[in-house]
């Protein structure tokens, strides 16, 4: 083998390594929406870093969701760096509901509508590059949208 057709394959090989690595993290977060305990769901989406409470997060969901199946919510942060952004609803049979990529030159802003089935505690995830914030709020679901 020549030295051109050594560099080329060994460019090639480190390219292909490279490009795994966020294939990895695709395949976890896609394990994260196939759990089926928040335990499963932190392991997908956490990778090692710390979790702390944070009041930099505004977090808007109903207290009260009179029809389950379309629950809005929005979320923020003025935080830099926020890499993304989980929503997670303990007692659906899929906690991992929604995660959002932040661009690096985006907004952490984002707002969306979820399904739940019952009453359940929802918490938000913003990850950052050295630790993911976490905010928490309990929302109940009542059926047929009587408010009881």
């Amino acid at each position: 083998m020549n030295r051109r057709k050594w560099l080329l394959s060994a460019g090639l090989s480190a390219a292909a390594i490279v490009a795994a690595a966020p294939l990895r993290v695709l395949a976890s977060i896609r394990d994260g929406f196939k759990a089926e305990s928040v335990a499963d769901v932190l392991k997908a989406i956490q990778s090692g870093l710390p979790i702390e409470e944070s009041d930099a997060i505004r977090f808007k969901i109903p207290d009260i969701a009179e029809n389950g199946a379309v629950v809005p919510i929005s979320v923020s942060t003025d935080l830099a760096d926020v890499k993304a952004i989980s929503i997670v609803i303990e007692n659906n049979p899929n906690p991992l509901t929604t995660r959002f990529e932040i661009s690096p030159d985006a907004f952490a802003d984002v707002s969306t509508r979820v399904k739940m089935g019952e009453s359940s505690m929802v918490r938000v995830y913003v990850e950052l590059p050295d630790r993911i914030l976490t905010a928490a709020k309990e929302v109940k679901v009542t059926i047929g949208g009587c408010g009881g």
